[in-house]
């Protein structure tokens, strides 16, 4: 199973996206920050509120010790542990975590998402549905400079 988190666009606090599912629009998303922190780029990393680097990563449900509950989790993300999507509102929620939701935002405010936990149920019940040891996939890319 192949999920595709494409960010759409970076705000001062956060960078929202849209989450695919075998490439059919499922949610949007929401982040920290994102920070061209590639090898050989200016960027750098700052722990809790940096988005993760693009690229392709192997996702499983673990039990969140933070959460108390099973929750996605993206293996082998370079210089970051712990990356889960999970339920939030705002870049608070995030601490360097995926969110899923619907995404709001008002004229001068910064983005937030509504109904995240109702979105992360969907996602839960898809991976629980899908044939037992397919493996799950995450790629992260953006469309902005």
């Amino acid at each position: 199973m192949e999920l595709t988190l494409t960010r759409t666009a970076k705000h001062k606090t956060c960078t929202t996206g849209r989450l695919a599912i075998e490439g059919h629009y499922f949610c949007d998303t929401l982040e920290p920050v994102w920070r061209d922190i590639a090898p050989g780029r200016r960027g750098h990393k700052i722990a809790k509120k940096t988005a993760i680097p693009e690229g392709r990563y192997p996702l499983v449900v673990t039990l969140s010790p933070r959460f108390g509950r099973w929750l996605p989790l993206l293996l082998h993300v370079p210089r970051f542990e712990g990356i889960r999507i999970h339920a939030g509102n705002t870049s608070n929620d995030t601490a360097g975590c995926i969110l899923v939701g619907q995404l709001r935002s008002a004229e001068g405010c910064e983005p937030a998402l509504i109904d995240s936990r109702l979105w992360l149920h969907r996602l839960m019940k898809i991976l629980a549905g899908r044939p037992e040891g397919e493996a799950v996939w995450v790629k992260v890319e953006r469309e902005f400079e």
